[in-house]
């Protein structure tokens, strides 16, 4: 039956014919080769890479456990006769073997090729990523309890700060992932399935802000969204730390460029194919949609460049009104792009919402504005330049407004 059920899951993660693991896993080995045989190597501390192996794989399983796609196949499965300890373990493992060797591989692969591992680091690093996985899912179980799940995050996290670097960590690692196991054991397929939330989210014509309220209403009804966007402003909070050492002010545009990076506000037409059918069947939704989509994203990017230009100011001074100007710029052409992104080249034949998150194209305005900003930076005229490329925008988003006020 646990061999079953794996199956099944295995199939929908991995393709039919698990075509998609050794695509992925070839991937992986040029992208090691590739930064190995350019000899570029970083001093990292063990607890730093336990840190982020760690965070990062707990991170990308919680997105596959909420993951709404999900639903269905949990729903029919849970249907059929189970045994509920091989049920969960069997769900749990594959979507701990999807996260591990889908997402976490690749940073494993970069990790491992830049930096200088010992043999007893390599085997923690993948009891590391097993323990993530189990810790993920064990906190996942009993959301309901959220509180003891947040604390029990807080205490891991503590530990390895503190005790990361030291050989007998992994140890504790062991113990708590044995505790992880135990809490799983305990549980049953139901604590993993989620019920479709009563709210729609219908884009109605008559009223003007009822595209605004789809927006509102959809970040609501996805709660690690939310978070995701809070921990962009935590970012933006410290990141003023990590680049005053560098070159002053003429780093602030790169600041901008980083906090260009929030995914999920970028994914809505390809997360949703239903709203992305409705919107591009019914006439004149390209201005209708599109603008305010700008605008949202815009104001998302505002949002997070003001909390980084306030934490600069207090921090160490000297902004002036070209630097505000510029934050406008960076974060008006990152929206237009990624909106430029949804209509013309969506996302298509994603497994689960983690992929989404995941894909290479997220990549893609991130490293257009690192460009603009290196330029900016090297070149100060260039800003004045890309300030006149941002009133002509705002010209043009004002002109086809008013040929399209409903």
């Amino acid at each position: 039956m646990m061999k079953m059920t794996g199956k099944a899951f295995a199939k929908k993660l991995f393709g039919a014919k698990y075509e998609r693991l050794p695509r992925t896993l070839f991937m992986d080995v040029i992208v090691f080769w590739g930064l190995y045989i350019a000899g570029f190597q970083v001093q990292i501390a063990s607890f730093v890479r336990v840190l982020m192996i760690s965070a990062f794989t707990a991170g990308v399983m919680w997105q596959a456990l909420s993951s709404k796609d999900n639903a269905v196949e949990l729903t029919a499965m849970l249907m059929l006769p189970h045994q509920r300890r091989e049920f969960v373990f069997s769900y749990v493992g594959m979507l701990g073997a999807y996260t591990v060797l889908t997402k976490t591989g690749l940073l494993f692969a970069v990790l491992l090729a830049v930096s200088a591992w010992k043999p007893v680091e390599l085997v923690g690093m993948i009891l590391c990523m097993i323990h993530a996985v189990l810790m993920a899912a064990a906190v996942y179980s009993v959301r309901k309890y959220w509180y003891v799940g947040g604390l029990w995050a807080a205490v891991i996290v503590v530990a390895i700060l503190l005790l990361g670097s030291r050989t007998w960590f992994y140890l504790l690692i062991l113990v708590n992932g044995l505790f992880a196991v135990l809490i799983l054991w305990r549980a049953d397929g139901y604590v993993f399935y989620q019920k479709e939330s009563k709210k729609h989210h219908a884009v109605r014509q008559r009223k003007r802000a009822s595209l605004w309220r789809y927006f509102f209403r959809y970040l609501s009804c996805h709660k690690n969204y939310l978070l995701n966007t809070a921990v962009m402003w935590c970012v933006a909070l410290v990141l003023p730390c990590f680049l005053r050492e560098m070159a002053g002010l003429s780093v602030i545009p790169v600041g901008f460029a980083i906090l260009s990076l929030n995914t999920p506000i970028c994914i809505l037409l390809s997360c949703d194919p239903d709203l992305e059918q409705a919107v591009r069947f019914l006439p004149g939704q390209k201005q209708r949609f599109c603008i305010p989509y700008c605008l949202f994203i815009f104001l998302c990017n505002m949002a997070a460049d003001v909390i980084f230009l306030l934490s600069w100011q207090i921090q160490n001074g000297g902004i002036t009104v070209l630097m505000i100007a510029g934050a406008v710029f960076f974060a008006m052409q990152s929206a237009v792009l990624s909106v430029l992104l949804e209509w013309f080249y969506p996302i298509r034949g994603w497994k689960i919402e983690s992929d989404l998150w995941h894909h290479p194209r997220k990549y893609v305005v991130p490293v257009v504005m690192l460009l603009l900003a290196g330029a900016a930076s090297a070149w100060p005229v260039l800003l004045y330049v890309l300030l006149v490329l941002l009133v002509v925008e705002i010209a043009i988003l004002l002109f086809i407004c008013r040929r399209h006020p409903k």
